[in-house]
């Protein structure tokens, strides 16, 4: 892709009523544009990043054993109502009529929803355990919205929610969706740690909010350390293999602010491993039995021939606020850092002068090799000056930048600059491309 073409409406200095660090650099490196309060358009860079991180969470969920489907934004008020949450939701859910007079509502989530077609369709316990999951915009409208998709009213999300015929199955599945969560922020480059919750609106009597940890992170948490220095646990999803990773990391203390106890914390952790941080939540998992089954009558045949309540489960991912979570964790004074797995572009091929018609052959010689190894490059073919070609790389935050001049070109080499490092080397051109495709 060349910049010259490319939309990339970047700034030199953020709004002054962005906040916080991801709100102010998506903000300048032309990723979102505000089109209301807590309501954004996502420019193409910020697009690209969005749809990278939507495609790892669907695939460690495809992983896991669940299957995707895609629910409508608008409900139906009468199925909230056989669960009795209609009125009970609050402000936040936005009330709809249309011309025939039915009540509507713009999903904040989608127990109902899923429960009715469940219902619809599933009769027996053989056809158990199930886990449906889709990726889907949802809208509440928050009192306050602010810090960028941080907290915006209009959010992507990925809710997925398993059914069981009984309370031991339905807790495997808890334990399924607990490790997938850990494999998939794993993959995203964060470290999140796994913290009981408050079950709120949601309901039940079992939930864990991921905790990413992050110096400008909305809330204190207090955690063993030992939890940020777990790897992820990997792809065996046999009951005996989840229980063992729930176990293993909810026998260490963790907790939030609002769940805090400083005197089992003491008494649970070394004085060396208590680690006291900032955390954003970006997943929120819960087991909540017969709460929605029982008033909307979701039942299967049992083994013994008798109809029985199924047993749910629902497990959130804010996709959205994860990209706003990663800035957080990984940035600096220049700009975004972005993990190699959610970038924008593998590589910045960087023109230091795109009149020379040398310096020209020979970038489109590097993009032309990278493109065809696999590489999704952006090619910087603009008539900037180079500081400013530099500055912007640095701000859209791309993992690798190679860089090319007539100095450099009639020494034979060319700039590699690994962003996260900032270490910079000088080597041939076929040497830096072996390096951008090893």
């Amino acid at each position: 892709m060349r910049l010259s073409r490319f939309f990339l409406p970047t700034l030199k200095e953020a709004p002054s009523d962005a906040q916080i660090v991801s709100h102010q650099l998506m903000l300048r490196a032309g990723m979102i544009k505000q089109e209301a309060a807590g309501i954004y358009a996502w420019l193409p860079l910020g697009l690209k990043v969005l749809r990278k991180i939507e495609q790892i969470v669907r695939e460690e969920q495809m992983r896991a054993g669940a299957v995707e489907l895609l629910m409508p934004t608008l409900q139906l008020a009468d199925l909230w109502r056989e669960s009795g949450r209609y009125d009970a939701y609050g402000p936040e859910m936005l009330r709809i009529t249309d011309r025939h007079e039915r009540e509507l509502l713009y999903g904040p989530t989608n127990e109902e929803m899923i429960t009715d077609i469940f219902r619809a369709y599933v009769k027996s316990y053989k056809s158990l355990p199930l886990n449906l999951f889709h990726i889907q915009w949802k809208f509440r409208d928050e009192r306050r919205p602010r810090f960028g998709v941080m907290r915006g009213r209009e959010f992507l999300m990925k809710d997925a929610y398993s059914f069981d015929v009984d309370e031991a199955a339905a807790r495997v599945a808890y334990n399924r969706m607990f490790t997938a969560y850990l494999n998939t922020f794993a993959r995203l480059g964060l470290k999140a740690v796994p913290m009981r919750a408050d079950t709120g609106p949601i309901g039940g009597d079992l939930s864990h909010e991921f905790i990413v940890l992050a110096e400008t992170g909305e809330s204190e948490v207090f955690c063993d350390r030992k939890l940020v220095e777990m790897p992820a646990p990997g792809d065996d999803f046999s009951p005996e293999a989840v229980q063992a990773v729930f176990d293993e990391r909810t026998a260490l203390y963790a907790a939030t602010e609002e769940m805090h106890d400083q005197a089992q914390f003491e008494a649970r952790t070394t004085e060396s491993d208590r680690l006291s941080a900032r955390g954003i939540e970006v997943g929120h998992i819960f087991y909540f039995g017969t709460k929605y089954s029982a008033p909307m009558k979701a039942k299967v045949a049992g083994p013994d021939g008798q109809d029985a309540e199924v047993h749910m489960g629902s497990y959130g991912v804010g996709v959205s606020r994860l990209l706003g979570a990663i800035i957080e964790a990984s940035h600096d004074e220049g700009g975004i850092v972005w993990p190699d797995s959610v970038a924008p572009f593998d590589v910045v091929v960087i023109n230091l002068r795109a009149n020379d018609e040398a310096v020209s052959a020979a970038c489109e010689d590097a993009v032309a090799q990278l493109e065809a190894r696999g590489k999704d490059v952006l090619y910087d073919d603009t008539d900037e000056r180079p500081g400013g070609k530099f500055a912007t790389a640095d701000l859209i935050g791309v993992p690798w930048q190679l860089t090319i001049g007539p100095k450099g070109l009639a020494e034979g080499v060319v700039e590699l600059k690994r962003r996260a490092t900032g270490e910079k080397v000088s080597v041939p051109l076929a040497e830096a491309i072996e390096r951008l495709t090893a």
